[in-house]
């Protein structure tokens, strides 16, 4: 088995048990990178010699000794909005094509504290701002399904990276779906943590407590694996430990209880704009509730109301910290990022306060609504990979309503500071997994890992995407 077939808790055994080394580890998937990156576009800046220099450094500091970390040699990388010393940081835009920050952002510094070795940064759109990897720094990012189509996004690249076996698991950021959005669109898991759960981000967190660190993996048992890794590096109390005293790793390991799921295919947009299932989303969705039949599931006879005039709200005024001046806007800034920053800047403080007073009753009304249940199943997203350029970069309402139909099941969670995980599930005619979301209770990522774990041990082994099968 090669070095990337071992998944992320494969690979940390076999670095702490001297079956590999920290600088094999880095070189292996450094080749993968230099290999089969360019039609993927998953990077946006690879660090070799760091990477190198960081693993020749582990290894000496552990000679005589017990490697420290629970990261300890795994080879990870950094979305392009995480600042790292040293190292060009661009969130994703031609106004910080040549920037290169004196100081690491705090998940930077809690991944070096771990024991991580960094291979670069991640391909991510401009500041995050859309659903989709695609903008004037980099090429697109592309899904190993299926180059044609996009991988989602904002933390496109960090996804194609994992379902190409370019790295055996990453840290991403989800402020309306960003971790979510690319794992399913390229078949892998991705993870929000609870609001709170992970206080360590970067310097682009956004507003109202909407973003969020987490982890994208190939398998739910790595995803818990790193949330325990960032968990023990956070510095409140609260987070060190799943609830019930246990780590995160255990529950996904764990058989669930019987649960009380609501399942639905209701959105905050619905009437809004058309966030009809098409035929392969429905199937998963179907699909899993089947999966699903030892457990006790209910329609979730959920109805929210006043969402769309909130969301936009706040990721209008989301941009308007965007450290561009404004009369460098349409220079510096993409048509969509300029006019977002705009609107963002020119929002009179009662609609903001409004917004942000809509957002917390929504909070506790949908947490109210899904009380009842352990989890809440959806679909994860409403279609299939768009093909690359499918949103207009010109129309901004346009492109808006276009990400809000392709992912309209997402953005509700981070405003409801709830944890959710997407799992792919069903395959469709081409055999790319389509994937379904679960959406837990407050501080309920354990019952989330332990149901995602029960369903990914009945979908069965998911093989390796065309782009990047075995023998490349």
């Amino acid at each position: 088995m090669e070095i990337h077939e071992l998944g992320a808790i494969g690979l940390a055994d076999a670095l702490r048990a001297g079956e590999a080394g920290p600088r094999e580890a880095a070189e292996h998937f450094l080749d993968r990178i230099a290999r089969l990156d360019g039609g993927l576009g998953a990077f946006v800046e690879v660090t070799a010699d760091r990477a190198l220099a960081q693993a020749d450094a582990l290894a000496l500091a552990a000679a005589g000794g017990a490697p420290s970390g629970p990261l300890w040699g795994l080879p990870l990388a950094d979305k392009d909005l995480t600042a790292r010393a040293g190292v060009p940081t661009r969130y994703g835009s031609l106004a910080f094509r040549d920037a290169v920050p004196s100081a690491s952002d705090p998940l930077a510094v809690a991944l070096d504290d771990l024991g991580a070795v960094s291979l670069g940064k991640t391909n991510t759109p401009e500041f995050g701002l859309t659903g989709y990897t695609e903008s004037r720094v980099a090429p697109p990012a592309r899904n190993p399904w299926d180059a044609a189509t996009g991988a989602g996004g904002s933390s496109g690249g960090a996804a194609v990276a994992v379902a190409a076996g370019l790295l055996p698991a990453a840290p991403a950021s989800d402020g309306g779906g960003s971790i979510r959005i690319p794992a399913a669109t390229v078949g892998v898991v991705g993870l929000k943590p609870s609001r709170g759960r992970l206080p360590v981000g970067s310097g682009m967190d956004g507003l109202a407590g909407l973003a969020v660190a987490g982890p994208i993996a190939r398998s739910v048992a790595d995803a818990a694996f790193l949330l325990d890794a960032l968990v023990s590096a956070a510095p409140y109390p609260f987070a060190t430990a799943a609830p019930g005293g246990g780590p995160f790793l255990d529950a996904a390991r764990r058989p669930p209880r019987r649960l009380r799921i609501g399942a639905t295919t209701v959105t905050p947009w619905d009437g809004w704009t058309d966030t009809a299932l098409d035929v392969d989303a429905r199937v998963a969705f179907d699909a899993a509730v089947r999966m699903l039949a030892d457990h006790d599931v209910d329609d979730a006879g959920w109805h929210p109301q006043g969402y769309p005039e909130l969301f936009t709200t706040l990721w209008r005024a989301s941009a308007a910290r965007v450290p561009v001046a404004d009369d460098r806007l349409d220079a510096d800034l993409e048509p969509l990022t300029a006019w977002l920053v705009r609107e963002g800047r020119a929002l009179r403080a009662e609609r903001l306060l409004a917004a942000l007073a809509a957002a917390t009753a929504f909070e506790r009304a949908t947490i109210a609504a899904f009380a009842s249940f352990d989890v809440v199943l959806t679909p994860a997203l409403a279609q299939s990979p768009r093909p690359v350029g499918w949103f207009d970069a010109d129309d901004p309402e346009r492109n808006f309503a276009q990400q809000c139909t392709y992912a309209p099941h997402t953005s509700f969670v981070n405003v409801a500071g709830l944890p959710a995980i997407v799992l792919p599930l069903a395959p469709d005619a081409t055999g790319r997994p389509v994937a379904v979301q679960l959406v837990g209770r407050p501080g309920g990522e354990a019952a989330l890992l332990s149901l995602a774990a029960e369903l990914e041990s009945r979908r069965g082994p998911l093989p390796w995407p065309p782009a990047v099968r075995p023998g490349r």
